[in-house]
């Protein structure tokens, strides 16, 4: 799992280091772990980051993406990606030739139901290449 630190998450999301601390510090993204220098952050974060940071850039209020990164309903549609926006989108191998390119945040699959999904339709693809 890539770790990074704080200067590495200013440079991928864009943001400064003083808005990346307080969206920390009012609870929408959260906390490094560990303490002090030896703290890290994970992909977890740098995808709440670019999460809040696309929202802000809609419009949404600080507010609304609280209740958004909790779990709350969705806003308005999500706007075309613009030149230069980030993305990060997960490539799933499930045969030869095949894979599943899915934006979590878009499809709001935890990873568990993530997992659910691809080893389902691994199954079906199985089931299917049987019967012919």
């Amino acid at each position: 799992m890539p770790r990074y630190t704080l200067d590495q998450l200013e440079s991928l999301t864009g943001l400064p280091r003083r808005t990346l601390r307080y969206y920390m510090q009012i609870g929408l993204v959260d906390r490094p772990i560990g303490e002090t220098r030896a703290a890290y952050y994970t992909d977890r974060h740098l995808e709440q980051f670019l999460r809040v940071r696309r929202l802000s850039e809609e419009g949404v209020s600080l507010e609304r993406i609280r209740n958004l990164m909790a779990g709350g309903d969705s806003p308005v549609p999500l706007a075309p990606a613009r030149p230069g926006a980030v993305r990060v989108l997960s490539h799933v191998h499930v045969a030869p030739g095949l894979e599943l390119q899915v934006d979590p945040e878009q499809a709001r699959l935890s990873p568990a139901q993530l997992r659910h999904f691809v080893q389902e339709v691994i199954n079906l693809l199985e089931k299917n290449l049987e019967h012919h």
